[in-house]
């Protein structure tokens, strides 16, 4: 097996049976008794067992004796932020979990509190440029905490067909008489939407917003595409959806945070499960404005 330089294993992504094995110090016949009894994430291909390697450290974490938090039943509730595929995920996959998305703040919230099994994230740290850092959102008191990449989404704003008012950028924003459209204060959307006004010298408070803010991807993109707004931030592939202009501006980090115990629940793993076909795929290269190359990697591990 290869080692680092400091002599620590350098495991492959998928281990096989010997090698699982080896890495537990259980005897292989119990690990193909593990398999047999469903304890073990693992998958089969063309007739062999591999195990993904972060599945089975996540397994390994949720066994730990002295470690076991209060195990409430936990609603299979998906909270934080809305995304377009994430959303048609949840729908073709069957995960039977129910989608509460009221932006990336709430969702952290209630994962916290117990309500919510799974919170969308993609709350940027405006000093430091980070995403979804546990203590920046108040889940660094989580010892069971575990963040999975989801995507990386391109946003940027969102204009009517045609774009009437030639708008080509941030500074367009601040024209007299220009209605712009925003999402709630909690929303990951709202942070970096204050994050670019900053880096363009705007001031928010110069700008002409609407009235009511809109509270997922799709309100906002409704709202310019009924003439209600006449730009707005969001993800590429709202933009898409309802048939607007986009303008690309920042690449962003969508990740899942979840208690470790909730990764091994079935409407998870039926989730991350679909995430990996071919057919989710196409469907992400079709939506646009998404890579979903590291899909089920974890980004962070209490």
């Amino acid at each position: 097996m290869k080692t680092t330089p400091n002599g620590t294993s350098m495991l492959p992504y998928y281990l096989t049976t010997a090698e699982v094995a080896a890495h537990l110090r259980l005897k292989e016949r119990k690990v193909y008794d593990l398999v047999r009894q469903g304890h073990i994430p693992c998958v089969r291909v063309t007739g062999k067992l591999l195990f993904p390697r972060h599945a089975l450290d996540l397994w390994v974490m949720n066994h730990l004796e002295g470690d076991e938090p209060t195990r409430q039943p936990v609603p299979p509730v998906l909270a934080g932020s809305q995304d377009p595929l994430l959303e048609w995920a949840i729908r073709e996959s069957g995960a039977d979990l129910a989608m509460l998305c009221h932006g990336s703040g709430d969702g952290a919230r209630r994962l916290l509190e117990g309500a919510a099994m799974l919170a969308g994230l993609h709350l940027l740290e405006p000093d430091s440029g980070a995403y979804n850092r546990p203590e920046a959102i108040g889940l660094g008191g989580m010892r069971d905490l575990v963040i999975i990449r989801w995507a990386m989404r391109r946003q940027g704003l969102l204009l009517p067909a045609g774009n009437p008012q030639g708008i080509q950028g941030m500074a367009d924003l601040q024209r007299s008489g220009l209605r712009v459209a925003h999402r709630q204060p909690e929303a990951g959307a709202d942070v970096l939407f204050r994050w670019l006004l900053a880096r363009h010298g705007l001031d928010r408070s110069n700008l002409r917003l609407v009235v009511h803010a809109a509270l997922t991807e799709d309100d906002l993109a409704l709202a310019v595409s009924a003439g209600d707004a006449d730009a707005g931030l969001a993800v590429e592939a709202a933009a898409r959806r309802h048939g607007l202009e986009f303008i690309p501006l920042h690449v962003e980090q969508f990740d899942l945070a979840m208690r470790r115990r909730s990764y091994f629940e079935p409407a998870v793993q039926r989730l991350l499960a679909f995430g990996h076909s071919q057919r989710f795929r196409q469907r992400a290269q079709a939506m646009g404005g998404y890579d979903v190359s590291d899909l089920g990697e974890v980004a962070y591990n209490a």
